[in-house]
């Protein structure tokens, strides 16, 4: 019998992958990214402390006085930037990416595309 994969569970075993290779210090943080279908969050992460440093998502009063919809490439590049631009405030300027598991396509390509426009290296 043929079973359906789930998504869920192939893109939290793509993460635990990459997370194996993937660690933020303190020179340069994890820029973790999580997608849903109607929001986008990012977050700098520090793993030696285990601190946010930064986050930032389409829930943010910041981004919804914007009054646009969370679950668009055009919402995902304006927490990319808005998320570079609360990082570089804070004295980072480089951090790792990390995808969470998701593909590099589409609202976390966006994300990532604005984030090294607004300053972030990596």
């Amino acid at each position: 019998m043929i079973t359906k994969q789930d998504k869920e569970k192939s893109r939290a075993r793509r993460h635990r992958r990459i997370r194996a290779r993937v660690s933020g210090s303190a020179q340069r943080p994890r820029l973790n990214i999580f997608r849903s279908n109607k929001h986008i969050y990012a977050q700098v992460i520090d793993d030696t402390t285990g601190r946010t440093l930064v986050e930032a998502s389409t829930l943010d009063k910041e981004f919804k006085d914007l009054s646009e919809s969370g679950s668009t490439v055009a919402a995902a590049e304006k927490i990319g930037s808005m998320v570079a631009r609360r990082a570089i405030e804070k004295g980072v300027s480089a951090v790792v990416f990390d995808r969470g598991g998701y593909l590099y396509h589409g609202r976390v390509q966006a994300l990532a595309d604005a984030a090294r426009e607004a300053g972030l290296e990596f």
